[in-house]
């Protein structure tokens, strides 16, 4: 097998029984790095250090990893202008959170033949929230629905 010291350093090909010798004799583990190399490569390690650094790398990097769910806000044509408020208010939180926003606008019965009505509505919601994010996806008519995307500005 290839043998390599706790330093990363190559000490070359030597049997399993001289490796197992060394790391005893150096109170480490032989820990085998590459079984589908020919030939086998082994390295002089503490094992138990070398996982609690791996696990501790892992946390750190899922610390760092910055996820954004797609949270959904739904208005209605009829809403009233606290209401909306409240709502920009929380698609604002949303946003600061480091989401991203879908808005979106169900429209009823006779609604939909006044839908010019609910794209006011949608631009009125992103007048109230356009300090902390920018248009994805402009407000669009899918059926009966008025859908728009609204992404975190960048800090």
């Amino acid at each position: 097998m290839r043998l390599l010291n706790e330093n990363g350093e190559q000490v070359g090909i030597v049997p399993l029984s001289e490796a197992l010798s060394q790391a005893e004799n150096k109170n480490l583990d032989l820990v085998l790095i590459n079984a589908k190399s020919n030939p086998l490569v082994c390295k002089i390690m503490d094992y138990g250090k070398f996982k609690f650094d791996s696990i501790k790398r892992e946390k750190e990097l899922k610390k760092n990893q910055n996820i954004s769910e797609l949270k959904e806000i739904q208005l209605s044509m009829t809403i009233d202008k606290h209401d909306l408020e409240t709502k920009a208010k929380h698609g604002n939180r949303f946003l600061l959170e480091g989401d991203k926003l879908k808005v979106v606008l169900r429209m009823k019965g006779r609604q939909n033949a006044f839908s010019k009505m609910g794209l006011e509505v949608m631009q009125e919601f992103f007048t109230l929230i356009e300090n902390n994010g920018n248009i994805e996806k402009q407000a669009q008519i899918y059926g009966k629905s008025i859908i728009m995307i609204i992404v975190p500005k960048k800090q």
